[in-house]
């Protein structure tokens, strides 16, 4: 997830076109905009974010091995809180979804998952992602993305999901193309991270393409 979306630098100046912008907002599926479903996997368990996650959150996002591929995140608890209320204004305002990924047995969020809206009415979209390395290589991520997919495809109505990945990022590329993702190029220093300029790897996911390997999935494809 090279993108965190979130600009706290520019909220206070959106929020009143987004106010002005309310009545227009394209219908696409009502109820994930008023409070985002709860979604239960394999492993995890996807939720929207609560103010109350903030220290989990900043545990994992500014971890080094976690930190070094995103976006700047927030440094401090307050600066999480505020990231959760503006993803929930963005949710209300039907642009943007983020959901909390909980492993079975756990209270506490170990990553995120993200979802905005590139075209009008939603059927493009950007997904990113983030997890604890301690989550790394368990089966957390496959779990929660298949359902994230699925929530974008089937609730909101994407029908092409892209990701943006730094071409360094071995774990985050293969992660994407074990789940069926397809590289279409490269985005030559589209990415600014820490004063470098860095390549990335442009993927997409067709709603066509995802309904047609749902079909042929075996029961073990979780791993």
């Amino acid at each position: 997830m090279d993108k965190m979306g979130y600009q706290p630098n520019l909220q206070r100046a959106v929020t009143t076109v987004q106010q002005a912008r309310t009545a227009i907002l394209p219908t696409i599926t009502p109820d994930w905009r008023q409070q985002l479903p709860t979604l239960v996997g394999a492993r995890v368990t996807l939720r929207e974010l609560k103010l109350s996650d903030a220290p989990a959150l900043l545990a994992t996002m500014t971890a080094e091995e976690v930190a070094r591929f995103i976006s700047t995140p927030p440094d401090t608890i307050d600066g999480f809180e505020r990231f959760i209320q503006w993803a929930q204004r963005e949710r209300e305002y039907g642009r943007y979804a983020c959901f909390a990924v909980i492993p079975h047995g756990m209270t506490h969020p170990i990553g995120l998952f993200q979802l905005r809206q590139l075209a009008s009415g939603f059927t493009t979209a950007e997904w990113g992602f983030a997890i604890a390395s301690a989550f790394w290589g368990g089966g957390y991520f496959v779990d929660a993305a298949r359902m994230v997919v699925d929530f974008a495809i089937d609730t909101v109505g994407v029908t092409r999901l892209e990701a943006r990945s730094a071409v360094a990022n071995g774990r985050g590329n293969g992660a994407l193309r074990k789940l069926g993702a397809v590289q279409e190029g490269v985005l030559r220093r589209a990415f600014r991270k820490d004063g470098r300029q860095l390549d990335q790897a442009l993927w997409s996911i067709l709603a066509a393409d995802w309904r047609q390997a749902k079909a042929v999935w075996r029961p073990e494809i979780v791993h």
